[in-house]
């Protein structure tokens, strides 16, 4: 079997209508595919005013806006209605590929399952460790267990690092999991796109040490932490700025907490590109990422990196040489541990210029048309398994 044999039907919780790192992934790997010759259809909720336009044929599935407080903005999948399933039956794939573990992608999985059809699951970020920002850690083992009872229906995972990739396999979540890493466009994150005027417009001097936050401002990304940390600084009066770069839920909060933070909200593009290069560390403390593009795209802006040491960073960040990584804790050691490994960065130009320049390097390595192949490879050799069974 070829690639222009493959017929996919790639269900997504969040394909276009609020941009996040997993769906910008999903939307080059649909461009990939149909450059390739395969066909491709996407399933997934549709709104009026979407975030981006689509890549590929879009196909609309119930859905009701997110029950959680601070996600509004996201909505949840319901399943598949009599339309979507006709035109799914109709379209006639030989791949189902799942990337959110939602009603509509277990409706997906049970479909393909009666037609026969091999199922791929691709992990976005760790569900099991979100109950924890809203107050309900308790239901953690119950959502990995879910989760486990689920990945174990497909034939395959594939994940974007392989520190998630042992994780998921600690877990029990399946034995077949392969790496569909993350690229970096290097026309848009590069040390050139750094911006002094820019800087200076938006407060910051030039002699500053910007830290940087880079992502959705939801409480699961680690917005406490970074303000523990930042708090932290201040009370050792150690130089810095903090540079807050993103929109969400949780930015009247984030305000508040770091008061004096230049916040200068949703960027994309080469406008995103100035931006994160024109700081001049990058602090990620999130624990949820399976890979963390933001921290990937800092990198090859020429930003030392302080990263909890979780799944994601752990497997991009390498500890002494392009940033530090930080044990993460349930206790306010984190962010005191987080403080510690920012404040060289801040008093010392040499090695922030070091650490910088190694992970600029690092970052070259990672070209998008090869690792979406990667997931390609993947089907294709799903396929050839049931081919051979049948």
């Amino acid at each position: 079997m070829d690639v222009t044999d493959l017929r996919i039907a790639l269900f997504s919780g969040n394909y276009n209508y609020t941009r996040d790192g997993a769906n910008q992934a999903l939307n080059r790997l649909a461009d990939y595919l149909l450059r390739q010759g395969a066909a491709l259809r996407v399933y997934s909720p549709v709104v009026e005013k979407p975030d981006f336009k689509a890549t590929g044929d879009l196909v609309g599935v119930p859905n009701v806006r997110m029950p959680v407080k601070g996600r509004g903005e996201y909505r949840l999948p319901l399943g598949l209605d009599e339309k979507a399933r006709r035109d799914l039956a109709q379209f006639a794939p030989n791949l189902i590929h799942i990337a959110s573990p939602d009603p509509t992608g277990h409706a997906a999985l049970k479909w393909a399952r009666k037609h026969d059809v091999p199922v791929l699951a691709s992990v976005h970020t760790r569900f099991e460790t979100y109950p924890r920002y809203y107050g309900l850690a308790f239901l953690e083992p119950a959502v990995e267990a879910l989760l486990r009872r689920f990945y174990n229906r497909c034939d395959a995972l594939v994940a974007p690092s392989q520190s998630q990739i042992d994780e998921l396999k600690s877990q029990e979540m399946h034995h077949d999991i392969s790496i569909w890493s993350r690229g970096v466009d290097r026309e848009v994150f590069d040390p050139s796109r750094r911006d002094m005027e820019w800087r200076r417009a938006n407060g910051l001097n030039d002699e500053d040490t910007a830290i940087v936050f880079l992502g959705r401002l939801v409480m699961e990304k680690g917005l406490d932490v970074f303000a523990d940390a930042i708090v932290e600084l201040r009370k050792r009066q150690i130089p810095h700025k903090v540079l807050v770069i993103g929109d969400g839920p949780a930015r009247g909060w984030f305000e508040k907490a770091l008061p004096g933070g230049t916040f200068v909200g949703f960027q994309t593009g080469r406008n995103l590109g100035r931006a994160l290069a024109s700081g001049d560390v990058f602090f990620n403390p999130s624990i949820t990422e399976t890979f963390g593009n933001v921290t990937l795209e800092a990198m090859a802006c020429g930003l030392p990196v302080v990263a909890a040491g979780a799944t994601g960073a752990a497997s991009l960040v390498k500890h002494g040489e392009t940033g530090r990584l930080v044990p993460p804790s349930k206790t306010d050691a984190f962010a005191k541990g987080c403080a510690e490994a920012l404040a060289p960065y801040c008093t010392d130009d040499a090695l922030r210029l070091a650490h910088g320049r190694a992970g600029e390097m690092a970052a070259r390595a990672y070209s998008w048309d090869a690792i979406n192949q990667a997931v390609v490879n993947t089907y294709l050799r799903l396929r050839s398994q049931r081919s051979a069974v049948t």
